[in-house]
């Protein structure tokens, strides 16, 4: 439990007890589930604190959570759950397209003891298009992997006028968020900062992008099932 402490205190984070022991039985089941479902490349104990638990905190650079948040694509639960131990008051989503993955989520939350937090299995361009849904939430986090614009069309419908939407993006991300600024715009949003940060101890770097929502998305997003991949808003 202290090692876990001393981790997040790098990031200026002081963690509880109960805190540090959610997080040790986090790993503890996502390694044992590991083993019989693909979850994570990751196991090693000290790797998944920085990689996993740690990098979903790195927001806390740019913006503080609050209010209802929606994590998507969520897989084993990055960044949703480490925001929820973190931020115990958050009102949380998680969204995962693969049941089985909701399923080991729906397990992570029972044995964690969280509360006010559900996963529900299901794609972000159906889901988006249902009222109790649709522009319902303060803030939407994703570090699924996809392309800046493909990435906001799934996410920012979820997004409140004057929300959030908060993308992990690694790697040198200049041409993307180029191409993703006229996505971005029609979509309802402006690229409100992006920032490089470093994970401690290392010299891996993440990018952070804050895209603020100041209108409404158009009804026409996101577009069916599979064509924001397919077919990316970009700039031409």
């Amino acid at each position: 439990m202290e090692k876990i402490k001393e981790k997040f205190k790098k990031l200026k984070l002081e963690l509880t007890d109960q805190q540090a022991v959610q997080f040790f039985q986090y790993y503890e089941f996502l390694v044992e589930k590991n083993k019989v479902m693909n979850l994570t490349a990751i196991v090693d104990f000290d790797e998944v604190i920085l990689k996993h638990f740690i990098d979903s905190l790195m927001i806390h650079q740019i913006v503080i959570p609050k209010g209802r948040l929606i994590d998507v694509g969520t897989g084993a639960g990055f960044p949703g759950i480490p925001l929820k131990i973190i931020y115990p008051d958050l009102d949380v989503v998680l969204l995962d397209s693969l049941n089985k993955r909701v399923q080991f989520l729906n397990e992570v939350i029972q044995k964690l003891g969280l509360e006010k937090i559900i996963a529900i299995h299901g794609r972000a361009e159906d889901l988006a298009k249902k009222d109790n849904y649709r522009e319902q939430f303060d803030l939407c986090v994703s570090r699924a992997v996809a392309n800046l614009s493909t990435l906001s069309e799934y996410c920012i419908p979820f997004v409140r006028k004057e929300g959030f939407f908060i993308a992990y993006k690694s790697g040198k991300i200049q041409e993307e968020l180029e191409s993703g600024r006229r996505a971005i715009n029609i979509l309802g949003g402006i690229i409100e900062e992006q920032r490089e940060v470093l994970l401690p101890d290392t010299d891996v770097f993440r990018c952070i992008v804050k895209i603020r929502k100041t209108g409404y998305t158009p009804k026409k997003y996101p577009r069916k099932a599979g064509m924001p991949a397919k077919e990316p808003l970009c700039s031409k």
